[in-house]
């Protein structure tokens, strides 16, 4: 089956794509493409998925490379394959022919892309990876290898919006605690609950670190069932796991 891909006209000139769920071979909960070998889904299962996704990159499935992913603010410089247990958040590169992924469920995924410079970035930006700076990280690694953040494209791609992401009063004080400006990220939800704008908060953060050029795609997780997993949306219908998308972008080869 076709895999599905969402890609975007501001980064054009690298090959990538914010894959959907549909085209996988994984069944059950995790029906369609899980791409995540931290789900209990079958181990080969998800290899056959990976390797749809390489081959609609146009690449070998050994250089469809990613990390182990911990809500951090870490990203490193990749130039071929690594350890699926190296941990961080956000991945960049120089080297055409690799493609950077990044998995999630609700969670940002952010492409980035200065094709002049010829250097693509990946990050995972959840509320807690955003909020402790990953999307700067990773623009300054870009920096180190020759981007200038004013020629930089990002785009986030499927992500769960503000009217599904309610939040407690605790997690809109860390927020405000690093910055009362954040406050209007959140808006009044039932009782003491709020509603949690996270890729507008994205953008914002993109904004600040001197991106001018970037967007969201306007996808939702949790909303659409047929085309993304959704962490939340398995809780709230207690499933016992769910399935991981995967965004990924490689630099293109020369002829």
């Amino acid at each position: 089956m076709t895999l599905e891909v969402i890609t975007d006209p501001l980064l054009a000139g690298t090959t990538h794509g914010f894959f959907t769920r549909k085209g996988g071979a994984s069944s059950g909960v995790f029906a369609g493409l899980n791409c995540g070998y931290g789900s209990s889904d079958q181990h080969d299962v998800v290899g056959i998925n990976r390797a749809r996704v390489a081959d609609t990159l146009h690449i070998g499935a050994d250089h469809l490379v990613g990390v182990h992913q911990i809500h951090s603010a870490t990203a490193i410089h990749v130039d071929g394959p690594v350890t699926q247990s190296q941990k961080a958040d956000a991945l960049v590169t120089a080297t055409p022919g690799v493609a950077l992924s990044i998995l999630t469920a609700d969670c940002q995924p952010v492409l980035f892309a200065d094709v002049k410079a010829g250097v693509i970035g990946a990050a995972h930006a959840g509320w807690k990876g955003a909020l402790h700076g990953v999307l700067s990280a990773t623009v300054a690694q870009m920096e180190h290898l020759g981007a200038r953040r004013q020629k930089i494209t990002a785009v986030i791609g499927p992500t769960i919006s503000q009217p599904n992401y309610e939040v407690g009063p605790d997690l809109r004080d860390q927020f405000i605690n690093v910055d009362p400006c954040y406050e209007r990220f959140f808006v009044a939800g039932s009782g003491d609950r709020y509603q949690f704008d996270l890729p507008a908060f994205g953008l914002a953060q993109l904004q600040s670190c001197g991106i001018v050029n970037a967007h969201w795609t306007r996808h939702c997780t949790y909303a659409d069932q047929n085309r993304f997993f959704s962490y939340r949306r398995s809780v709230h219908q207690k499933e016992a796991d769910y399935g991981r998308l995967i965004s990924a972008i490689c630099l293109k080869k020369g002829p």
